[in-house]
């Protein structure tokens, strides 16, 4: 007889290991390493000719579009691609209370109101607490079935019997697999429990939802593999002090992965936002220094949002540079940027950055409007409330052109903004035939700082 094997494991990320370690190499956290048995793989099953599966000429396979099922939320089919694909596997992951289960929730009443069957299964909360839930956000529906379960091998012959288009499996990790030797939420059973719902989506044509947790750095807790088996995976994120929720695709086969839905979490539950320009920029103080407005693209359109910049005396032989929202080591380049090329000297001074409204931007775009607050904060003099900032900014200090500069300017005439700072490598005739708002085209972070 084989021997078995023993493994360890990381209980925050699932990094696995032949023997015990101190500090996780993958997560970096300490003393989260856990013992587990593996058993022996058995014999492997004889298959016959006949039930082979043969390969298909790739001309014989039907190029249909795959069929979608509208959720009803917008904000939602955006990040998709345009609603569920039948036989799918999405991973819906995020912090604790950050609205996982409450979007899944409305997802369902929407679907049950189309005559789609939906299946919602829970491993954490009983039938009541479910239904106290349901009946808050209005899934109030008796085609809405709930199930209070974790058994994979009742909740699989559920989902045959029930004849379902789409199930919820709340959560991941909680889900055990009978036939597996180790408790629920391991790296066996997460890996075997994904496994067989995406057999399972896949051989009966069901879209399946699974909620899954998330470590201290806001990844998806277990092994790496199950975000490359889904086909589809969801990081909700978002401010705790805020009321917005932003919901974005790490991955998606079936549509970008550059969308991103923005949600309002009410009392009634979460809410898209139309115009998430004005959510951000709402309470914007008017004449003050540091704070400018730049424009940011999420996926196929234009968000406004605010960045604010401080300048303060250190007190310290180090001053300190602080960025919330944006790269912290794009502000430290900039920063010298600055200093090299627009004659501003802060080494005495504090720097920090932020986006105001919990809003995180990796593009560059936002890189002239970054220098323009620094500025604006150091001189205390303040930008027009009335002008928008577009721009990436090189080590030499020119100003370099960005991607779909059109839309974000008509976004920002939309919001009633009259002027636009640009780089001039944009102007061309979709500039200029914008006629509700003044063009400026800068090529140096010199000219920038003259007009502001």
């Amino acid at each position: 007889m084989a021997k078995e094997k023993k493994i360890f494991f990381c209980k925050e990320c699932g990094y696995e290991s032949g023997r015990w370690l101190g500090q996780c190499p993958g997560c970096k956290e300490w003393n989260t390493f856990v013992e587990q048995e593996v058993k022996p793989v058995r014999g492997s099953k004889t298959v016959s000719v006949m039930e082979r599966p043969k390969p298909s000429s790739i001309k014989d396979i039907s190029s249909a579009e795959e069929t979608r099922i509208m959720t009803g939320i917008g904000e939602l089919d955006r990040v998709l691609g345009g609603g569920i694909v039948k036989g799918s596997l999405v991973l819906v992951g995020g912090a604790p209370g950050i609205g996982k289960s409450t979007l899944l929730l409305e997802m369902c009443r929407n679907l049950v109101e189309k005559n789609a069957g939906v299946l919602y299964v829970s491993g954490e909360e009983s039938l009541s607490q479910i239904k106290m839930r349901g009946v808050r956000l209005g899934a109030y529906d008796d085609r809405l079935f709930i199930m209070s379960d974790n058994d994979i091998d009742n909740i699989e012959a559920t989902i045959e019997d029930c004849k379902s288009d789409v199930v919820i499996i709340d959560s991941i990790q909680t889900m055990e697999a009978p036939g597996v030797d180790s408790a629920p939420g391991t790296v066996t059973q997460v890996r075997e429990v994904t496994s067989r719902m995406l057999q399972l989506s896949k051989r009966l044509g069901v879209a399946v939802f699974i909620v899954g947790h998330v470590t201290k750095e806001g990844t998806v807790a277990g092994p790496r593999t199950l975000e490359h088996m889904v086909d589809c995976v969801l990081y909700f994120e978002g401010d705790d002090s805020a009321g917005f929720r932003l919901l974005r695709a790490e991955k998606n086969r079936f549509g970008s992965t550059n969308e991103v839905g923005v949600f309002n979490m009410t009392d009634k539950g979460l809410e898209g936002v139309a115009n998430p320009s004005q959510m951000f920029l709402n309470g914007r103080p008017a004449g003050a220094s540091g704070s400018v407005v730049v424009s940011t693209i999420e996926g196929t359109r234009a968000i406004l949002v605010e960045l604010q910049a401080l300048c303060a005396d250190s007190s310290f032989n180090m001053p300190r540079r602080t960025a919330v929202g944006v790269d912290y080591n794009r502000v430290n380049l900039l920063i010298a940027v600055l200093e090299k090329r627009g004659g501003i000297s802060l080494s005495g001074c504090d720097c920090y950055v932020n986006i105001a409204g919990g809003m995180k931007v990796a593009e560059p775009s936002t890189d002239l409007g970054i220098i323009c607050a620094i500025t604006s904060s150091f001189r205390d003099r303040a930008v027009g409330d009335d002008l928008v900032i577009i721009g990436e900014v090189g080590l030499a200090g020119e100003i370099r052109g960005v991607r779909s500069c059109g839309q974000r300017v008509r976004e920002a005439a939309k919001m009633g903004y009259k002027r636009a700072m640009i780089p001039k490598f944009n102007m061309n005739s979709e500039i200029e035939s914008i006629s509700d708002i003044e063009i400026i085209p800068v090529s140096t972070i010199r000219e920038a700082m003259d007009v502001i």
